[in-house]
């Protein structure tokens, strides 16, 4: 019997896949607890239809984090510190503080997308790496001043 799986179960499909199985497996376990339905016409065409509509989501989503990196490049973030003698900066910028500035910018960004850097701690620009999406990634420049 053919089934389309509606929730990833270990050791035999992901979700969305359509896999045989055996009859009896399918309908007193897969289909019972939930995890696949018959793979019939009509729900093949739902999983199409839902396949599609994840695709355009994410190819809305891919378009707004190319606006987002472009407008991020094009500013700078400055940071006042504290310095000592050879205008030695005490600690550095943290990635909290990072994400506070975004924020009174306008930026909507999570912690978890800014990548660490451990170079914000002299005096002067530094470039720290933002994840937007899966593949785009947006490089501001923060600017570290007395």
């Amino acid at each position: 019997m053919q089934v389309i799986f509606i929730k990833d179960v270990k050791g035999q499909g992901k979700k969305g896949e359509i896999k045989t199985v055996k009859d009896g497996y399918a309908e007193n376990f897969l289909i019972k607890k939930g995890y696949a339905v018959v793979a019939n016409d009509k729900n093949k065409q739902n999983l199409k239809e839902e396949q599609k509509r994840k695709q355009e989501e994410t190819n809305e989503k891919r378009q707004l984090a190319k606006e987002l990196k472009e407008r991020l490049e094009k500013e700078t973030f400055d940071f006042q510190v504290k310095t000592g003698q050879g205008d030695k900066v005490f600690g550095s910028v943290s990635i909290k503080q990072i994400k506070e500035a975004l924020g009174k910018s306008g930026y909507t960004v999570d912690k978890t997308q800014i990548v660490p850097c451990s170079s914000l701690s002299s005096l002067g620009f530094h470039d720290v790496e933002i994840i937007l999406f899966q593949d785009i990634k947006a490089k501001i420049k923060v600017h570290l001043i007395k």
